[in-house]
């Protein structure tokens, strides 16, 4: 019988279910939660190839859980994908001598939908099975927002409550989740960054009789449910070639690419993982260094990268330190009290490379791709090309789409020097009434918002 517990990074965490885990989001004892072990895919690669995503999905997902039936995952899975906007839920595309894997064809339009559509999923089962009620705390730089809203809207038995950064999120982005009319959403536009928002959250996690008396779960990618997701499509786009394939990932919370670490670990065909940053380049320079700091938070073209401190890259040093929860510990207190921490060597360049792209860089990259092919990329997205353009590797390379480019129209039209960033879903949501909460960046704050508005 097939036995899956999660344990915490930091190591003072009781092992926990899955279900369990989906439910607590961030771990009690203030780490990440990852699996005890990590299935090995490596003798069923050939059949596995050809599956379609959703049936990847139902081969990959079952291997994690041990406490839903294989039937119900499967009914799960078929559900949460049953709103995008393509039968196979991804797209691979050829751009310029790499393959483009799009993710953004759901319902938000970004790439945070193929992880945040089963989670919502997730959510409702594992509720309505205990008569529960959740409390969901988000912290978004844009995309996450909106597809968690997508995810959970109109469930009766969760609120949701999104902070983001007040004005530095796309005008689009904002829209996709202030417009939201169900009463169980609801939005706090913070005075302050996205690291801002993401250490509220932690605060508001770490307070643990908070945490409990108010039910309270994550959507971030600190949640497990959003990493194995992941997972899935750099499985079925590395199965998708003849020969093994490195990924280019527009990196920003290293959650997303995070998810193409453990694909490899997992024995997908799997060459190197590129992190792409923009000019907050915190993992960039570990990458190449050995040192992970702190800088202050530059506001770019590129605001889900607008971060200097990664949550999920926590569980890469993890398993690099060899599941080494002391060792882990006292990387993560120098980082915090110093706002500095090193490694005696950065990890090989076997798996990983790294790369930071500007806003210039950033705009020529739009500009010329879609003057060389037609093709539009969006900010984000034109990162990655960047990153793989400079970066020259041997082997096919596949780069992450993350979001449709009509999420970031003043950009994408300044590059290309037309009108040319549209979509209808967005364009419907202009002059639709939103609703919004400013609050300051104060953990007091936050809870009293959530207490007086669950």
């Amino acid at each position: 019988m097939r036995v899956m517990r999660y344990v915490s990074t930091r190591g003072a965490t009781q092992p926990l279910t899955f279900q369990d885990a989906v439910i607590t989001g961030l771990a009690p004892d203030g780490g990440l939660l990852v699996p005890a072990t990590i299935p090995d895919v490596t003798p069923e690669l050939a059949s596995l190839k050809g599956l379609s995503f959703v049936e990847l999905a139902k081969a990959i997902v079952p291997r994690f859980v041990d406490d839903i039936p294989d039937a119900v995952l499967s009914e799960l899975i078929d559900a949460a994908y049953q709103n995008f906007d393509l039968t196979d839920v991804v797209r691979l595309q050829g751009v310029n001598g790499v393959q483009v894997l799009e993710l953004f064809h759901g319902p938000t339009l970004a790439f945070k939908d193929v992880a945040l559509q089963l989670l919502g999923k997730l959510f409702e089962h594992i509720l309505t099975h205990r008569d529960a009620h959740l409390n969901v705390l988000c912290a978004t730089s844009g995309d996450t927002g909106s597809a968690a809203i997508a995810g959970v809207r109109g469930q009766a038995n969760i609120d949701i409550f999104v902070m983001y950064p007040y004005g530095r999120v796309s005008p689009l982005q904002e829209l996709q989740m202030t417009t939201i009319p169900d009463r169980n959403v609801h939005c706090l536009a913070v005075e302050g960054s996205f690291d801002d928002c993401q250490a509220l959250l932690k605060a508001v996690f770490n307070d643990l009789d908070f945490k409990h008396r108010m039910s309270m779960a994550a959507v971030n990618s600190v949640n497990w449910a959003r990493v194995l997701a992941q997972i899935v499509y750099y499985g079925y786009a590395s199965l998708a070639s003849e020969v093994p394939v490195s990924f280019c990932v527009p990196t920003g919370n290293f959650g997303n690419v995070f998810a193409g670490y453990l694909a490899k670990r997992m024995g997908f065909p799997i060459d190197r993982l590129i992190v792409a940053t923009n000019e907050n380049d915190i993992l960039s320079v570990f990458f190449q260094t050995g040192v992970y700091r702190r800088g202050d938070v530059q506001f770019t073209i590129t605001p889900a990268m607008d971060i200097q401190v990664a949550s999920n890259f926590e569980r890469f040093l993890y398993y690099h330190l060899e599941e080494d929860s002391n060792a882990l510990v006292a990387f993560m207190d120098d980082f915090q009290s110093t706002g500095e921490a090193r490694l005696e060597q950065p990890p090989s360049e076997d798996v990983f490379l790294a790369t930071a792209v500007d806003t210039a860089d950033t705009m020529d990259v739009i500009r010329a791709v879609h003057k060389e092919t037609g093709y539009l990329a969006d900010p984000h997205t034109a990162v990655g090309l960047s990153a793989a353009r400079r970066l020259k590797i041997a082997g096919p390379v596949v780069c992450i789409a993350t979001a449709h480019p009509a999420k970031f129209p003043e950009s994408v039209d300044a590059a290309v020097g037309e009108h040319v960033a549209e979509h209808p879903r967005l364009e419907a949501l202009k002059g639709l009434p939103t609703r919004r909460t400013v609050v300051p960046a104060d953990v007091e704050a936050i809870k009293s918002y959530i207490v007086a508005n669950t």
